[in-house]
């Protein structure tokens, strides 16, 4: 099926990666499938990229999102990489069904990758079928555009099709593919796949690439290697924080899925807290917890630190001075986390100034919720109300167990606040923009995904993207989707689906 050519073209590709070689990619061109089908489209995010579907003829757009046909400009590739998984390292992984149709220059000027999840084989399949079942697209598509809405930098979901074909998994699930968004696709992973090889040129290759698409600032240093390390350091430290105060958990935090960009990618088993506990793992596969919730910070840094021996050749010529000057930067970043953490835990609770106390006020809050089974959502939600007076905490005081436990905190918390020269109205208003009402609670996914896999009805996946593109504003008529799971709606594990 042929799109109407007598029309601009919609996608206007300006691909750059494939112009550093075939070392960093095989070029690959999507399976075509039976009977592709759209299930969702995102015309927000269309338009955000200079791209405009109204131009294509509705019966191809199918066609275009399933990689059935190839637009104009498009130079399809799989990228390769190495990484750890779950601190093992893997020399040759690359993008297994995942191909990048090509890059876009959106309407902020920035460069954006275009690529398909789910779009069959590539030399970096390995024992994969290269598709992907319509649960986790839906899945990924739910989180993505959830932690879009919450401010957290992230991977985004353009459209998403049926295939009209099967894969087969633990049983036969219906095939679908996604089409999502990046800033850039360059992983930690990348860099060790060419470290591994002693390849210097080709480090240096990417480094640079790296620097003048996401770090450009750098350039104008001495050591460009040495500060892009520092950037790298700083965004990872600010993102892992800000999955930290919404409560999400990744769940597979492998070098192959950190992007040096620092958004958000590969939602494979990730989820959102309902009780809080710092030792929270969903991910099947996390067998030991390498992953949990209060692990991320280190593993950030266990991260960064495998990407630092990766350019320790281009920062100094001298072995010995290299990792001292790498040491120096990974060294920094439990302060770096730190301060971005408890500057967001402050708005969290209405806190427009910083005293030395406000960890310990955290993270006695943060104790007794766990100690007390309390909502971690909700409760920072209602404690906006709280701040308006004591009278007001009835509903927070029932999250938990003992409530006595939470008014010993929040004596302390009303006497910090004390501190405060703002009005209780500017208070409340700095805590609803950082508490959120809504999370893609794990509950709510779930429904949506059986909904839509089991009954073809997906009514339960739209209203929930309706709700979660507001995520600080209280749903009216729908307060439902604030609410955690009752007992027999707990969701105890989540998968990858791979």
């Amino acid at each position: 099926m042929l799109i109407e050519t007598s029309k601009k073209n919609a996608i206007c590709f300006d691909n750059s990666y494939v112009l550093l070689g075939s070392r960093f990619y095989a070029s690959v061109k999507p399976t075509p499938v039976e009977r592709p089908c759209i299930v969702k489209l995102n015309y927000g995010l269309a338009r955000d990229l200079g791209i405009d579907l109204e131009v294509i003829e509705p019966e191809a757009l199918a066609e275009i999102f399933s990689g059935n046909q190839i637009l104009p400009g498009s130079e399809p590739l799989a990228m390769v990489y190495a990484g750890h998984q779950f601190g093992q390292f893997v020399p040759q992984l690359g993008d297994g069904r995942a191909i990048l149709l090509g890059e876009v220059i959106d309407n902020s000027s920035f460069r954006r990758d275009i690529q398909l999840k789910g779009a069959g084989l590539t030399p970096f399949s390995r024992q994969g079928d290269g598709r992907a079942a319509l649960g986790p697209v839906l899945r990924e598509y739910i989180v993505s555009e959830a932690m879009h809405a919450l401010g957290i930098p992230t991977t985004r979901s353009l459209g998403a099709v049926t295939t009209g074909e099967p894969v087969y998994r633990e049983k036969v699930l219906p095939g679908a593919i996604l089409t999502r968004v990046a800033l850039g696709y360059v992983r930690a992973g990348t860099f060790q796949y060419f470290a591994l090889q002693r390849d210097e040129k080709a480090l240096t290759q990417l480094a640079d690439y790296v620097i003048d698409r996401h770090y450009p600032v750098v350039k104008k240093v001495p050591n460009p290697y040495l500060k892009l390390l520092e950037e790298v350091m700083d965004r990872h430290a600010r993102l892992v924080a800000q999955w930290m105060q919404v409560g999400f958990i990744h769940g597979v935090m492998n070098t192959d899925n950190m992007a040096i960009s620092g958004e958000t990618i590969d939602y494979g088993p990730c989820a959102f807290m309902d009780t809080f506990d710092q030792t929270k793992v969903f991910s099947s596969i996390d067998h030991m917890g390498r992953y949990a919730y209060g692990n991320q910070p280190p593993i950030v840094q266990w991260n960064l630190t495998r990407f630092a021996e990766t350019i320790l050749p281009l920062i100094d010529k001298i072995p010995d001075r290299a990792v001292d000057l790498a040491k120096e930067v990974i060294e920094v970043y439990p302060e770096r986390f730190q301060d971005y953490w408890l500057s967001g835990m402050r708005r969290k609770l209405g806190l427009f100034t910083s005293e030395s106390e406000d960890e310990a006020l955290v993270q006695s809050l943060l104790d007794t919720m766990q100690e007390n089974e309390a909502d971690f959502t909700l409760t920072f939600r209602r404690l906006c109300d709280a701040a308006l007076g004591p009278e007001l905490e009835g509903s927070l005081r029932y999250l938990f167990k003992d409530a006595r436990a939470y008014d010993k905190w929040a004596l302390n918390w009303r006497v910090r606040m004390s501190h405060e020269v703002k009005t209780p109205d500017e208070h409340v208003e700095l805590m609803r923009q950082a508490n959120p009402a809504v999370i893609p609670r794990n509950h709510r996914v779930e429904q949506a995904l059986e909904a839509a896999v089991e009954e073809g009805d997906y009514g339960p996946f739209e209203k929930l993207l309706e709700v979660l593109s507001s995520p600080y504003v209280e749903p009216v008529g729908h307060t439902e989707y604030m609410l955690p799971p009752k007992p027999e709606e707990h969701v105890l594990q989540t998968f990858c689906g791979t």
